[in-house]
């Protein structure tokens, strides 16, 4: 009896063993299917650059324009906001364009504006919009008329139609250390070369310095002109861009901002620059503001309202939205911050089937799989998260390298909805193919330009609405 009772506890013993490599084994179906990356990132402080870093240098000229930066000027993408900083003067609003193929230049004038922000007083800013200009083509455009010139390009987007191929880059939360330089530099050598960046807010980080030094938003944006000056950035407004600070007798949030990064808002209807939408290629592109009132009857919730009926998915297959704040967050930081926004807005997203939604403000990287949370009642106990391939995905790309440093902190066990999760910065692409599949992907900073740390097939929910989810 002895020997059997050896013999059985043996068995119990090797069988525990199994069970225990078993669990090991399938660790991430545990976790409910989604993958918490296995690449650890050497734990590094995320240091700024210094001032006198070659990425902030001040052009050299009497005046010379700087912090040059596009972003669309229109709704359809036949127009383009230029705008720039001189210091020494007000100078020239005035902006010489011209199409490649074309010696004769058109000229279009700006407006110049100051503001003054406690101890600060900016530069002269400069904001021309080019309209009327024809789609699909390469232009070339001038700035600091007079005194020191200098010559830019950027290329117009397609005409909007349902299967025009386009692609996306994605950054958000850069700020301006060694990391957010690597971030950039990386999108800049991606082979998929995106034409525009939606970025998702959080730009300079200029509140995290004494007295919310304004010098900082000058710094950030020589050192970011090297793109959004020949491609257009669309801004979404974060929590860094609010800038409101009353102890220095600063009332007026996102003061800064506002004067320096215009967008087309008024050709949405919106009634403010925080919420507006475009329409880019075969792309509607809707931006929210995590930031400005959204509860219902506000000017932002009566304006989505009305405008995700009007977006006509036979002329603009994909529909995505950009907000701050994500709405599905598996980290620590930050943690369920957008869910009041989800609420108010969740039900309209699976209404109207938005492909996915791209946010920030989480230093880090997670992707969903499509889930919504939108069946709860005060009675029925229906609160957790469920498949729905009606729902967007929600992707958060808040890891362009800022001085916060990365968001290492996760919850346990990674939730049902997320797909794929990792603490590390870099940024993504969206390549859109046509009005049925787009290629998604996401590259670390740490690997080569063409790696692919993560990555899928969209299938668009109006035109090919089949299961893209990715977990197992």
């Amino acid at each position: 009896m002895a020997v059997l009772r050896s013999s059985s506890r043996c068995s119990v013993s090797v069988i525990g063993a199994v069970l225990l490599v078993v669990l090991v084994l399938n660790g991430a179906n545990l976790c409910n299917g989604g993958k918490t990356s296995t690449f650890v990132r050497k734990v590094e402080k995320t240091v700024d650059m210094p001032l006198n870093s070659d990425v902030f240098r001040v052009p050299p000229g009497y005046n010379a324009p700087q912090q040059v930066h596009i972003t669309q000027g229109d709704h359809v993408g036949k127009g383009v906001i230029v705008s720039w900083v001189t210091q020494d003067e007000p100078g020239s609003s005035e902006v010489l364009y011209w199409s490649e193929n074309s010696e004769h230049k058109k000229t279009a004038k700006g407006k110049v504006y100051r503001y003054e922000f406690y101890n600060y007083t900016s530069g002269y800013i400069h904001h021309c919009t080019l309209k009327k200009l024809t789609y699909n083509t390469k232009y070339y455009y001038e700035v600091g008329i007079g005194h020191t010139v200098q010559q830019f390009w950027f290329i117009t987007p397609p005409e909007v139609g349902p299967d025009v191929p386009y692609t996306f880059g994605l950054i958000g939360d850069l700020g301006q250390s060694f990391d957010s330089n690597l971030t950039l530099t990386h999108y800049e050598h991606n082979p998929l070369k995106g034409q525009t960046v939606l970025f998702v807010g959080d730009l300079s980080y200029a509140d995290q310095y004494p007295n919310h030094d304004n010098a900082r938003w000058d710094s950030w944006g020589r050192f970011v002109e090297r793109s959004v000056a020949y491609q257009p950035w669309i801004w979404t407004a974060g929590n860094h861009e609010i800038d409101f600070a009353p102890e220095l007798g600063e009332n007026e949030p996102f003061k800064p901002f506002t004067h320096r990064y215009l967008v087309p808002y008024r050709a949405s209807n919106s009634t403010a620059p925080f919420w507006y939408s475009i329409k880019r290629a075969s792309v509607y592109i809707i931006v929210l503001s995590s930031y400005s009132a959204y509860g219902k009857y506000t000017p932002q919730y009566k304006w989505l309202e009305q405008e995700l009926p009007k977006v006509n998915r036979t002329e603009t297959p994909w529909l995505i939205v950009m907000m701050h704040s994500p709405w599905y967050n598996s980290y620590n930081y930050h943690y369920m911050e957008g869910e009041t926004m989800r609420v108010m807005f969740e039900p309209w997203f699976v209404k109207y089937k938005v492909d996915v939604v791209f946010s920030g403000h989480v230093h880090a990287y997670e992707r969903s799989e499509r889930v919504s949370n939108v069946a709860y009642n005060i009675i029925n106990g229906l609160c957790a998260p469920i498949q729905d391939q009606s729902a967007p995905v929600y992707i958060t790309i808040g890891d362009g390298g800022n001085l916060e440093g990365l968001a290492t902190n996760m919850t346990e066990p990674q939730p049902k909805y997320s797909a794929y999760r990792e603490a590390s910065f870099g940024h993504a692409v969206f390549d859109i193919k046509n009005r049925t599949h787009a290629y998604y992907s996401w590259h670390r900073n740490q690997d080569g330009y063409a790696v692919e740390a993560d990555s899928m097939w969209f299938f668009n929910r109006i035109w090919h609405p089949v299961d893209d989810s990715t977990s197992a």
